[in-house]
């Protein structure tokens, strides 16, 4: 069952990629089909197998040899990837339906802002509506109560949203007011009080990422770094092993 999750992934991981490429130019994720953007053929179904696909034909278009993007490839391969863990972490479930729901917005979400620093309200805000529907089903971490499910969840968006535009507001552009807004559906998706471990989390790995390339040199001290994709990580990870992380770090005191 896991293989055929895996699978699944690497089919969903396909259409992410049409969507990371389609939705920052404001085009139909739909029409046209699949299609090289170098010489605009229609691609045959043999030519759009997730990975495989890829691999066979050496990473180039079968019709006029240019270079199909590395990025097509790892994102089907991760997307499978992260389908085989969260089935065998969650097994057939509802839990199962609502992370898989989730690691496809963060893929789309680190993907674009990773190669184009943006931050599309298109992604954001349909995700905020199904993140705040989300937060009434019982999680583990929350109270079964309803109403307190859904004040957890918009707290979290609100601490979310608050921290980070005051930190827009203070740096004066050094923080993207898209990041702003991811802060919010994190903290909607992720609920109070880990919404502030998935942030933290977020400065954590970007701030190490950050040293690492600046000591590397391939980054000048002035260019800036997407923000974006570190708190997309986090936030998957907070949403996958928060509870525990939590549970590991207050059993400390």
């Amino acid at each position: 069952m896991i293989f055929i999750f895996a699978l699944l992934g690497l089919a969903i991981g396909s259409f992410l990629n049409v969507c990371i490429d389609r939705l920052p130019q404001n085009k139909s994720i739909v029409l046209p089909p699949s299609h090289c953007e170098a010489c605009q053929h229609k691609l045959a179904a043999k030519d759009n197998i997730p990975v495989f696909s890829y691999l066979r034909l050496r990473g180039r278009c079968r019709y006029c040899q240019a270079s199909i993007p590395r990025r097509i490839f790892w994102v089907e391969l991760a997307t499978g990837l992260i389908f085989a863990l969260l089935y065998w972490h969650y097994g057939l479930s509802a839990e199962l339906g609502v992370m898989a729901f989730y690691a496809c917005l963060f893929i789309i979400i680190f993907v674009i802002d990773l190669e184009q620093g943006l931050i599309l309200n298109k992604v954001v805000y349909p995700g905020m509506v199904v993140a705040l529907l989300l937060s009434l089903y019982p999680w583990p971490w929350l109270t079964d109560s309803i109403v307190m499910r859904v004040a957890y969840a918009a707290l979290g968006g609100g601490i979310g949203f608050a921290l980070f535009l005051v930190i827009a507001i203070v740096s004066r552009g050094g923080m993207g007011w898209g990041d702003v807004k991811l802060a919010a559906l994190i903290g909607l998706a992720t609920g109070f009080p880990l919404v502030l471990l998935a942030i933290i989390m977020g400065a954590i790995i970007g701030g190490i990422v950050a040293v690492v390339l600046m000591i590397a040199k391939k980054r000048k001290r002035r260019e800036t770094i997407p923000f974006g994709p570190f708190l997309a990580l986090a936030a998957m990870v907070t949403l996958l092993w928060g509870s525990n992380i939590l549970s590991w770090y207050l059993g400390l005191w």
